[in-house]
């Protein structure tokens, strides 16, 4: 459960990389001061930066201007890759067709998933059936974005080994049947300068992203540098922003990781507002489950509050179903 934190901590989580594959890593002093720093994190914020991850600093700026090059072009050319249900719900969203607890979004976006295969997961994900829609401009965006990914998905089941020590488990817990074959979401996003039109440029007017909780384990947020707009609530309400730190990735919680720890790690609302006048791009990373998992709480972490199991079991892959068929207007 989130605390009255009042800013977000950052973790190197260099000590736990090193030693991640190594079947005695949980034993290790470094891994240990990282785990524990995983464990405060979840627990008071569901929210932290990451440093010291491993992955270049020249992709995560390569990935943050061909995202920037991309939303720069005609809507024409943009509306090419055009989402639809049709296309799994895959491709490129303009501004405020992305809805938010009934409310549109004022970001524009190309939404990426693990393409499923026709009958991969059966009816549960036909849904989700279908190739991603790369633009063919700028031409190198498929190729970095797919690479991106590669080391996102890789470096995030990492994460995952000490959030599993951290939680009182072994390392592997989230491997295997659990997230051993991961679903992942990226999505490439634009967010609009604040509006002026008004005269006042109140930023509450203009939502780039209304408040929500992530669905899956665990998310890493490139976002602009020189730009604050990531904002996360805390237990009093306030809203606390997720400041820009060079090199970093912004690391959250999801719903499902919520379950399988019985509440111990919550899933924090968070939401992004673009008060700047000039345009920002991100790009989220998502870690899901295995798509077709049942995902309830595990019995170490119902001993580890208190005995009693405060949550059902919940499938990923609806629950992913259930999101993205809310999320999209035509």
């Amino acid at each position: 459960m989130s605390t009255d934190f009042k800013s977000i901590p950052l973790i190197d989580i260099g000590p736990l990389l090193a030693k991640c594959d190594d079947p005695d890593m949980g034993e290790d002093p470094g891994v240990a001061e990282v785990v524990r720093q995983l464990d405060r994190a979840c627990r008071e914020a569901g929210f932290f930066y990451v440093k010291g991850h491993g992955i270049p600093e020249s992709l995560i700026k390569k990935v943050r201007t061909l995202t920037r090059e991309f939303f720069k072009l005609p809507y024409e050319e943009k509306s090419k890759i055009k989402m639809t249900p049709v296309a799994g719900y895959r491709g490129y969203q303009r501004v405020g067709e992305n809805i938010t607890k009934g409310v549109p979004d004022m970001h524009e976006a190309i939404d990426c998933y693990r393409e499923v295969r026709q009958g991969m997961y059966g009816d549960l994900g036909k849904v989700m059936e279908g190739c991603n829609q790369w633009p063919v401009n700028p031409p190198d965006l498929k190729p970095i974005m797919e690479e991106y990914v590669s080391l996102c998905t890789e470096l995030s089941r990492k994460i995952m080994r000490g959030i599993a020590l951290a939680l009182g488990g072994s390392p592997n817990e989230f491997e295997g049947q659990r997230a051993g074959d991961p679903f992942w979401v990226l999505r490439i996003i634009g967010y609009p300068g604040a509006s002026k039109a008004n005269g006042l440029g109140t930023p509450e007017n203009d939502i780039g992203c209304g408040a929500h909780t992530d669905y899956g384990l665990l998310t890493l947020v490139n976002q602009d540098d020189d730009i604050t707009a990531l904002q996360v609530k805390n237990l009093s309400g306030e809203w606390i922003s997720a400041v820009p730190i060079p090199g970093t990735f912004v690391c959250n919680i999801g719903d499902m990781l919520k379950i399988w720890s019985n509440g111990l790690y919550d899933s924090t609302l968070h939401r992004v507002i673009n008060s700047c006048p000039r345009y920002r791009v991100c790009v989220a990373y998502f870690y899901e489950p295995n798509f077709d998992v049942p995902v309830e709480p595990l019995d170490f972490c119902v001993r580890r509050t208190g005995g009693t199991r405060k949550f059902g079991r919940a499938c990923y892959g609806e629950h992913l179903v259930s999101k993205v068929q809310t999320n999209f207007v035509e």
